[in-house]
């Protein structure tokens, strides 16, 4: 557990900055405050650890494998008459309470923070004052318009505001004014030019000009509005998906055999993690009889873990395709069992690839 935590450490932060890094290019640059960064920097953090868990847990199954293998406690073991499937409940045990920290992330954590996660993006898109409240810069917030602040006061006065609009098929506007505010109007927001100037270019080559003392320009629609889903099937609760799919369906709109899958997916990464730790202890102690060494074997397991994987994303799209295919979900946990029963039957001599020789009599006397 305390290889398992490492290595865990380790792959999390691995993802979890490349996720850091997309964030801080998107708020950051969008004028979010560094609290919005962290704040969607932690919700992203439950499905990060979900993908991070079972290389981790593999990667501390084999070290801790490994380890005994070469510093001849795995020898030990075995002369004292531990059988291989004997030597393997540590890791049985060692899975199982990594299937419970997948099954708490898969059926409560990483569904409530995706939940939260699409609640405050929707919020922060219809924040103006995030949108438009940067000096110095020129801003875009939708096409056609461009919003440039020389600089915010700390009484919230905007100076030296430059605002084009060239949404208009038919006319093409320009705003400056030496002053500006920001105003709520119920929901509106509406930015309020004082001393300033309206150039307006129409069409056929006019261009009017109008000096105002102040002006009113409605800024609402500037943001983009993003309207948070009733209801995703990536928040909904596992027993619904599972015994309640025609309803989901109705209400998301997701074909029923994506629901099945995704419900029943949530079950089926909880018992991956116990056959990944399963499979690197099974093919390690193979290894341990071998006079090539537990390093070639390593390898074997992962080529092992990859077959896996490969297996759990072939089934994706039949089940998609027909709901009652269902089972096929379950395939790659029932593949990662089989294998791992057959090489303990190997290593334990349940089971022979060879027939075993017969010693040839000697002469009679």
């Amino acid at each position: 557990m305390v290889l398992f935590g490492f290595f865990s450490l380790v792959l999390v932060s691995v993802y979890w900055i490349n996720r850091a890094v997309a964030l801080f290019d998107t708020l950051i640059g969008s004028g979010h405050s560094t609290l919005i960064f962290l704040e969607f920097s932690v919700l992203s953090l439950p499905n990060v650890i979900r993908m991070s868990l079972p290389l981790a847990e593999f990667a501390a199954a084999a070290y801790v494998c490994n380890r005994l293998i070469t510093e001849s406690e795995m020898v030990i073991l075995q002369t004292t008459g531990a059988s291989p499937w004997r030597l393997a409940r540590p890791f049985l045990w060692f899975g199982a309470i990594v299937a419970l920290m997948m099954s708490l992330l898969t059926h409560y954590l990483v569904p409530a923070s995706s939940q939260q996660l699409e609640l405050r993006t929707a919020e922060i898109s219809q924040s103006v004052t995030a949108k438009l409240l940067t000096d110095g810069t020129f801003l875009h917030p939708t096409n056609g318009v461009t919003f440039y602040i020389r600089e915010i006061t700390p009484e919230g006065k905007l100076e030296d505001v430059f605002l084009s609009d060239n949404r208009g098929d038919e006319s093409k506007t320009v705003f400056t004014a030496a002053e500006a505010f920001l105003v709520r109007d119920g929901d509106t927001s509406k930015l309020v030019m004082v001393d300033g100037m309206a150039q307006t270019h129409t069409a056929d080559g006019r261009l009017s000009i109008t000096n105002f003392k102040d002006l009113t320009y409605d800024i609402s629609s500037l943001i983009k509005k993003v309207s948070p889903v009733g209801q995703r099937i990536q928040y909904t609760p596992t027993w619904e998906l599972i015994f309640n799919p025609e309803r989901v369906s109705e209400n998301t709109g997701v074909p029923l055999g994506r629901i099945l899958e995704h419900g029943h997916g949530r079950i089926s990464q909880a018992l991956l993690c116990v056959v990944v730790a399963l499979l690197a202890c099974s093919t390690l102690i193979m290894g341990s009889f071998s006079r090539f060494g537990p390093g070639l074997y390593i390898v074997v397991a992962l080529f092992l873990l990859v077959f896996i994987k490969i297996v759990e994303s072939s089934v994706a799209d039949p089940v998609r395709g027909d709901p009652n295919m269902w089972p096929l979900v379950y395939l790659p946990f029932l593949c990662g069992l089989m294998i791992y029963v057959f090489q303990q039957a190997l290593t334990s001599g349940s089971i022979r690839l060879r027939p075993k020789r017969k010693h040839a009599e000697g002469p009679r006397g």
